[in-house]
């Protein structure tokens, strides 16, 4: 008898691990995620969160593309072709003031800080933007601070019509500028700074008029998700945000583990310089004073205000849409798990 309910007992046990092995486990939702660039040190943080396994822990299997520009990202969100995207949130506003059915929404503010410039050599004659005037300035079409350009001529009362503006490949923007086929380039600062050093510019040769010197204090790039995912799986969204806030919080305790899974993805990366553009990407897109109160991801709603109004005049925008058209805090972790101190 008792080797009887020995062997009863082995049975039992092997039929439930053979049905424990015969059904499927969960599936994941699936997310296709278009970064801003290339890949580069600052977008460490999405890396890390992968590696880690914080996406996976929240049911989600993404995948992370690189991008051709923070504008372009935005109508690839629209149209579908991604979920998500690390894009501009100026360029959301124009499209939610022009086709606000079709919008993606903002739902992580990460550079709080507005990294748009114009990029000159140091002993150019340009010093402000009346100087623009009858020069010529190249950008790529996806470009940010290219698409807010009217904005700044609107703000500093400068007749963009006599500004020459050519459109460029981006790997060639900063070749173009030290040859002096162009006078300025468009662009964020880090972006510039640091694909000039990769091709050997020094610092020093180059100055940048900075459109947050100008009246435009604009957010840049969030995490924008689409309307879809919203409605149709908001726990994904939600889910999304939660490991990339633990992968952030993680490259900022320890930043070369940030850049080592950038450069896991693309070994040509020069990781030093990587890391030194992560390190400015902190201090100069990310470190608003405001997140100190709201933390990093957040937005503040009287400031996104003035930023839509200022884009919607400047425009000649259709229609100024609200805050909550470009971005909700619903999906945001708790305001004590976000980050309210970078270094």
């Amino acid at each position: 008898m008792k080797h009887l309910r020995s062997l009863t007992l082995g049975l039992a046990a092997a039929i439930g691990c053979t049905l424990a092995l015969s059904v499927p486990a969960a599936a994941q939702t699936k997310l296709k995620m278009v970064l801003n660039w290339k890949y580069q040190g600052p977008q460490g943080w999405f890396f890390l969160a992968d590696d880690r396994g914080y996406f996976k822990a929240e049911g989600l299997d993404v995948q992370i593309d690189q991008g051709n520009g923070s504008g372009a990202a935005v109508p690839l969100v629209a149209n579908g072709t991604y979920d998500v995207g690390f894009g501009d949130i100026n360029a959301l506003i124009e499209l939610a003031a022009r086709k606000p059915d079709e919008a993606p929404i903002a739902v992580y503010v990460m550079y709080n800080r507005p990294p748009f410039t114009i990029a000159v050599k140091a002993d150019s004659p340009i010093k402000k933007p009346k100087d623009f005037v009858g020069k010529k300035l190249g950008g790529a079409a996806n470009d940010g601070a290219l698409k807010l350009f009217p904005a700044l001529c609107k703000m500093t009362k400068v007749d963009c019509s006599k500004v020459e503006i050519t459109n460029m490949q981006p790997n060639l923007r900063e070749q173009m500028l030290m040859q002096g086929q162009v006078d300025g380039v468009f662009g964020y600062v880090n972006t510039i700074r640091f694909s000039a050093k990769l091709i050997g510019v020094a610092d020093d040769k180059l100055r940048y008029i900075n459109f947050g010197d100008y009246g435009m204090d604009l957010y840049s790039n969030a995490i924008i998700v689409s309307r879809k995912l919203v409605k149709d799986n908001p726990k994904a969204v939600a889910g999304f945000l939660r490991a990339l806030n633990k992968g952030l919080q993680d490259s900022l305790k320890d930043p070369n583990a940030a850049v080592a899974a950038v450069a896991k993805r693309e070994p040509l990366i020069k990781t030093p310089v990587e890391r030194e553009r992560f390190d400015a990407t902190l201090q100069d897109e990310m470190n608003h004073p405001e997140i100190a109160k709201i933390g990093l991801g957040n937005a503040d709603p009287e400031r996104l205000k003035k930023s839509i109004d200022i884009l919607v005049e400047a425009n000649g925008l259709p229609r100024t849409p609200s805050v909550a058209e470009i971005f909700t805090p619903a999906f945001l972790p708790p305001v004590d798990d976000l980050p309210k101190k970078l270094f």
